[in-house]
């Protein structure tokens, strides 16, 4: 079965660089992918993107060595499923708040008997390999995603789940469960604590710990500090950052013209 590059850097206690997808687009998905990220996540929860163009978005990453993530729209059965037949080779699931979620997350995304996952990974063979079945289990990455006030409240629960991979937390949804403001990077102390918990509990667990990021500096601090599976910004918010660059240079480079404007 083709080799999950995460696990391999994860191995060797090396950081995941993650990019993000919102856009439904193979192309721009496999631009993303030729750029260099370790993993590229494909939003299904909060992006624009359908199933169908996600099969042709993991179609594009795999032109690359880029491991191909997808974080589903809940806790459902059929879409984890899908996603794993369509050859995503790590899966985050949002709102993991108790054991009993942990439990059948893991039960949907591994074969029998450590779960219940359907058989038919009918674009994970082509990916994967022909070997692919005895050897899934094994080889996909599952992350819980703590983002609640229920999720800290039951962590040590969440953690302690056999087959579970890694936690990935969503500072914008943690901190408007803690009653603070939304955001990635520059979150408020009470946020700070409760990032800092989630990850000294996830090491002490032996899981890794993931987490969303506005900057790469505020990636690179959270680095420094333990988490091994980063996440900067996305193809959408790349594209409008580096558009804006270009119109505003343009704009205050530009020589007015007598009668036309302010321009």
């Amino acid at each position: 079965m083709r080799e999950n590059r995460l696990r391999t850097l994860w191995k060797d206690d090396r950081a995941a660089l993650n990019g993000w997808l919102a856009i439904p687009s193979a192309f721009a998905a496999e631009t993303m992918a030729h750029q260099g990220w370790d993993t590229l996540t494909i939003d299904l929860q909060h992006g624009v993107v359908d199933y169908q163009a996600m099969v042709s978005m993991l179609q594009a990453i795999s032109t690359t060595p880029t491991v191909p993530v997808v974080r589903v729209p809940w806790l459902e059965p059929g879409i984890i499923m899908k996603t794993l037949d369509a050859g995503a080779y790590g899966v985050i699931c949002p709102m993991v708040n108790t054991r009993e979620d942990a439990q059948r997350f893991v039960a949907y995304s591994s074969y029998a008997p450590q779960g219940t996952r359907s058989f038919g990974p009918i674009r994970a063979l082509l990916y994967g390999g022909a070997d692919y079945p005895e050897h899934a289990n094994r080889t996909i990455v599952r992350f819980a995603m703590i983002e609640t006030a229920q999720a800290l409240d039951n962590l040590d629960a969440i953690l302690s789940v056999e087959g579970l991979d890694a936690i990935y937390i969503g500072p914008s949804d943690l901190s408007l469960a803690l009653g603070c403001r939304p955001t990635f990077d520059d979150v408020d102390p009470p946020v700070v604590q409760a990032i800092d918990h989630i990850l000294e509990r996830a090491r002490a667990h032996g899981l890794v710990a993931g987490i969303h990021n506005g900057t790469p500096e505020a990636a690179l601090g959270r680095i420094a500090k333990g988490f091994r599976f980063v996440t900067v910004s996305s193809d959408a918010r790349l594209m409008a950052a580096g558009a804006q660059q270009v119109v505003a240079k343009m704009r205050t480079g530009t020589t007015p013209v007598a009668g036309s404007g302010s321009y």
